[in-house]
């Protein structure tokens, strides 16, 4: 099974007016860790994956997607 993860990040970040680095800042990662999962050069860990969930304050789900 093939399968690509996609993600909203980019729009969340945008409604909340952050940039990369902040976004980066606030979870403690990169700003490269964070253009590379929004352009889905990098899956994020889970850990990555449930920090940005809790600092937009959404489930997972909605920041990520499974396509098969």
């Amino acid at each position: 099974m093939n399968s690509e993860v996609d993600n909203n990040i980019a729009k969340y970040r945008a409604k909340q007016k952050l940039s990369q680095q902040e976004l980066a800042d606030a979870i403690g990662v990169s700003r490269k860790t964070i253009s590379t999962v929004e352009t889905g050069r990098f899956t994020p860990s889970v850990v990555i994956a449930l920090k940005l969930a809790r600092h937009f304050n959404v489930p997972v789900e909605s920041l990520f997607s499974l396509e098969v």
